[in-house]
C-alpha cells in the first residue's frame, strides 16, 4: 500500500472532480444532441407529412370537351349566376339556367396546377344561358317551345278553338269527363263528336335558348302555318312569274294563288313584293260531327214498254211519290274543310213509290211514232219560224240540199196533195197521233190523198212554186190543231 501525501490526495481529488465534471458535460452534450436529433427528426416528419397532404381541384368539361381545371368551385358558380342575372332582364318570367352542358370532375392531387382565371374566361365564351321550357313535339320531333306545361295546354286548346267554337269545345270536354251515355240526337240536330290531332303530339320539359320560347298564340300560328313570318320576294329586273316560282320551289299557279290579283298577263314591276311562302301546317286537326236529319227518298221513274199501245203513245200507270227516312251522318272536316260525309244509320219511315209510265210499241204504217225525221236530203235552215216580212212565218225553210227528194217525216196518211195558193204545190200528212205536217213549194207531188206513207217515203220534189224566192222546202208542224216550231220535234 502506498501512502499518499496530502498534496497528492488533493491532486487526485481535483482530478476526480474534473473527471466527474467532464463526465457530466459529456452527458449533457449527449442529451442535447439527442434533443436536437429528435427535433430534426420531428421537423423532417412534419415536412414529409405536409408534402403528402392531398388538395382537391375541379376539371371542367362542356359537351364532353375538356376546358380546364379550377381550384375553387364557388368561382364557377359565381360566374354562372352572373350570366343568368345578366339575361334575366331580357327574358322575364322565365326560369333561366346556365351551364346545363357542364360536367365537373373533382380530383385529389399533391401539387395543384390550375389557372382559374384562364379556365373561367374560356368557359364564359362557351356557356350559354338557357331557359327551362316545355317542348311540343310532333311525331317525336320538337316543333315549338313554350314556357311551361300550362302554356302547352293553352296552346293545344287555342289550336282546337281555331276550328270549333268555345261552346262546342266545352261541350265535348264535359262529355268526355262523364261516363254516362249521350242523349239521342234530335231531328235536324248537329253536334260535335270528336276532335282528332292527326299527328302524334307530346310534350317534355327541356332546356333551350330563351329566344326560341314563344307565346301560346304564336305557337298556334306556327303549328297552323309552319312559320311565324311569310317570306317576301322583291321583283328584280328580268324577273317573270315562272322563274320566281321555280326559284322558290313553287308552280306558277301556286305563286298566283299566294298573290291575289296576279295573273299570267300581269306585268311585274321592279321592286314589287310577292309572297312566296306556302303555308304548310305542322299539325292537322280533324273535327267530326254527327248529324241527324229527316230526309226525302226520291222516287224512281220507270218506263215500261207495252204492245197494247201505239208507238208514240204513253200512259201513266202509277203516280210516283217520295218516301221519307231518318238518317244519321258522320261529317269530317280537316283544317276547317269538309273531307267526308258518311251515313252511319238510317230508318225508313215511308217507302217511296215508283212513277211508272207505259210506252206503246205497237207500230202501224199509218200512225206516227212521235219521232220526226229530217224531211229533205241534207240542206240547212234558211229561215226559222217567226215574224218575217210583215207577217208570221209559220214554219221553217230548208234550202240547198244535196238532193231534192222530199220525204214523209213520220208515219201517216196523206190528207191533202195539190196546189194551195201561196204554198204552191203542197202536201199535208195526218200522223194519226195529234200531229200534222205540211210540205210546201214542191216542184212536183208523188203522193196521193189517202195514201199511207211510212217514215222516209218519197212524197215529192223540192221546188219554188207559189210565193217563193228560190228553191226550198217550207215545212210546218201542227199539234192538236196548234202550229208549233218544227225545231222542237225534228231529229236533225
Amino acid at each position: 500500500m502506498f501512502l499518499k501525501s496530502k498534496n497528492e490526495e488533493q491532486k487526485v481529488s481535483k482530478l476526480n472532480v474534473l473527471s466527474n465534471g467532464k463526465s457530466n458535460m459529456v452527458k449533457k452534450a449527449a442529451v442535447s444532441v439527442l434533443l436536437i436529433s429528435s427535433i430534426s427528426i420531428n421537423m423532417a416528419f412534419a415536412k414529409e407529412s405536409e408534402s403528402n397532404a392531398l388538395i382537391e381541384i375541379y376539371h371542367i368539361y362542356t359537351d364532353g370537351q375538356y376546358v380546364g381545371a379550377i381550384s375553387d368551385q364557388t368561382k364557377l358558380q359565381s360566374m354562372l349566376n352572373k350570366k343568368v342575372e345578366e339575361s334575366s332582364s331580357q327574358f322575364r318570367d322565365m326560369t333561366l339556367i346556365a351551364g346545363s352542358n357542364l360536367s365537373v370532375v373533382p380530383e385529389q392531387v399533391f401539387t395543384p396546377t390550375t389557372n382559374d382565371e384562364t379556365t373561367l374566361q374560356k368557359l364564359d365564351s362557351l356557356i350559354e344561358v338557357e331557359a327551362k321550357a316545355f317542348a311540343l313535339s310532333i311525331n317525336d320531333e320538337m316543333a315549338v317551345y313554350v314556357k311551361d306545361l300550362d302554356a302547352y295546354n293553352e296552346a293545344l286548346r287555342k289550336l282546337k278553338l281555331h276550328f270549333v267554337s268555345e261552346e262546342e269545345l266545352n261541350t265535348l270536354e264535359a262529355r268526355n269527363n262523364t261516363s254516362g251515355s249521350l242523349p239521342e240526337l234530335k231531328e235536324n240536330e248537329t253536334r260535335i263528336a270528336n276532335i282528332i290531332l292527326k299527328e302524334k303530339v307530346s310534350g317534355v320539359t327541356v332546356a333551350t335558348d330563351p329566344s326560341q320560347i314563344v307565346s301560346p298564340d304564336d305557337a298556334v300560328k306556327l303549328l297552323l302555318e309552319g312559320t311565324l313570318e311569310n317570306e317576301v320576294y322583291a321583283v328584280g329586273e328580268g324577273d317573270v312569274l315562272g322563274t320566281i316560282a321555280s326559284e322558290h320551289n313553287l308552280t306558277s299557279s301556286e305563286l298566283m294563288a299566294l298573290n291575289p290579283g296576279i295573273t299570267d298577263s300581269t306585268v311585274l314591276q321592279i321592286g314589287q313584293e310577292l309572297n312566296v311562302t306556302i303555308l304548310k301546317p305542322l299539325i292537322n286537326i280533324e273535327v267530326q260531327y254527327e248529324k241527324k236529319a229527316l230526309e226525302a227518298i226520291k222516287h224512281m221513274k220507270k218506263v215500261e214498254d207495252t204492245e197494247d199501245m201505239y208507238k208514240g203513245d204513253t200512259k201513266v200507270l202509277q203516280e210516283g211519290s217520295d218516301g221519307q227516312k231518318m238518317a244519321t251522318y258522320l261529317i269530317r272536316k280537316e283544317n276547317g274543310v269538309q273531307v267526308g260525309e258518311s251515313m252511319v244509320d238510317e230508318t225508313i219511315l215511308v217507302e217511296p213509290k215508283d212513277h211508272i209510265v207505259l210506252k206503246g210499241t205497237k207500230v202501224i204504217p199509218s200512225r206516227g211514232s212521235g219521232a220526226f225525221a229530217w224531211p229533205a236530203e241534207g240542206g240547212y235552215i234558211s229561215s226559222k219560224m217567226g215574224y218575217r216580212w210583215g207577217r208570221q212565218h209559220e214554219g221553217i225553210d230548208i234550202a240547198r240540199p244535196s238532193g231534192f227528194t222530199i220525204k214523209a217525216t213520220d208515219n201517216g196518211i196523206v190528207v191533202a196533195a195539190g196546189w194551195d195558193g201561196t204554198y204552191g204545190n203542197r202536201i199535208i200528212i195526218d200522223h194519226q197521233n195529234g200531229y200534222k205536217t205540211t210540205y210546201a213549194h214542191l216542184s212536183s207531188i208523188t203522193a196521193k190523198v189517202g195514201e199511207v206513207v211510212p217514215t222516209g217515203t218519197k212524197i215529192g220534189v223540192m221546188g219554188s212554186t207559189g210565193r217563193s224566192t228560190g228553191t226550198h222546202l217550207h215545212f210546218e208542224v201542227e199539234k192538236n190543231g196548234v202550229t208549233i216550231n218544227p225545231l222542237t220535234v225534228l231529229n236533225k
